[in-house]
């Protein structure tokens, strides 16, 4: 049978199914194609309404309050560059932290643990997603910011301090101390995605590799190469999370508009500013300005978990 006499026969078997379905069917397909369309129009509107919130500082500053560091509410000038760099500096190095932790753990979970260990380890590391990002800016303010005021960094100052890094006042709170708990928040994010990849590998490869000789390791090894695109889409997904993580961040990061290259001083991010100055904005400017960051933080957000989604796909795809 040719190809085109495949595709005929399919296209006839499929009308012939669509004519026998009930009422009842086409009514819920209809039905989940409008809860659909729902969402997708709830996302375009919420764009659509920030936009137009923000069309007074659009039209004030152009490009270059994307470019300007300037934040003055008082002299009305405003720009968002001090933020961008917070948050992307705080979520890139929280990833970095984050990355090498949460594939080590989803190792451990998908390839070395025991059964009878594997539910309890996972549900502890998946219920620090469910703590809630204020319990994380207690535990930052009175905990962790305390240690790195004492011991991490003193230590990083005295083994590092010939870096800009590492340089200038401690306080405990500041970039570092903000990078760190984003690491802790997305660790859960990036392991579960990781682990649900490796486990999406089939069995057989990992008996092929065994008949040939290779070591657990070898075959660990060779299960993370293939499972390369699914962690990078989890890695990517863990940084969406962490770019529009609000209020843990704002208790920790030292909320200061500048850009340093040290990591001990205090940074502000886009999440931070909107929640500390939005309630107090009097101007039109001024809140048309932090809209304008809202939309930018919608944007990038927006564009990470956008690209996340198509390289857990492109791996789910192929499995």
């Amino acid at each position: 049978m040719q190809e085109s006499d495949i595709k005929i026969s399919e296209e006839i078997s499929t009308k012939e199914i669509r004519s026998k379905r009930k009422p009842g069917d086409i009514f819920f397909e209809n039905l989940t194609l409008l809860f659909a369309l729902l969402l997708i129009g709830l996302v375009l509107f919420i764009a659509i309404e920030i936009y137009g919130d923000s069309a007074e500082s659009i039209e004030h500053f152009g490009f270059s309050f994307i470019f300007s560091s300037d934040w003055n509410p008082v002299t009305e000038k405003f720009g968002a560059l001090a933020f961008i760099y917070g948050t992307i500096v705080s979520s890139i190095l929280a990833l970095l932290i984050s990355l090498p932790v949460s594939i080590g753990v989803a190792v451990f979970l998908s390839e070395i643990v025991h059964k009878s260990v594997r539910t309890p380890v996972s549900f502890l590391v998946e219920i620090l997603a469910a703590i809630p990002s204020i319990i994380y800016g207690f535990w930052g303010i009175y905990v962790l910011a305390p240690f790195m005021a004492s011991t991490v960094q003193p230590a990083l100052s005295s083994l590092f301090g010939f870096l800009p890094l590492f340089q200038g006042p401690i306080f405990g709170t500041g970039m570092l101390t903000a990078s760190l708990i984003l690491a802790i928040m997305i660790t859960p994010i990036i392991s579960s995605i990781t682990r649900d990849v490796l486990k999406a590998i089939p069995v057989s490869q990992r008996e092929a590799a065994y008949a040939l000789g290779a070591t657990r390791w070898e075959a660990i090894k060779m299960a993370l190469l293939n499972a390369r695109s699914g962690i990078l889409g989890g890695a990517v997904l863990g940084l969406g999370r962490a770019i529009g993580e609000t209020m843990a961040v704002t208790m920790v990061i030292g909320n200061k508009a500048q850009i340093k290259a040290s990591l001990f001083e205090p940074a502000y991010s886009m999440a931070s500013v909107i929640a500390n100055e939005f309630a107090e904005a009097s101007g039109s400017l001024h809140i048309s300005s932090l809209i304008e960051i809202g939309l930018l933080l919608f944007g990038v957000t927006f564009i990470v978990n956008t690209f996340a989604r198509i390289l857990i796909y492109s791996v789910t795809r192929k499995t």
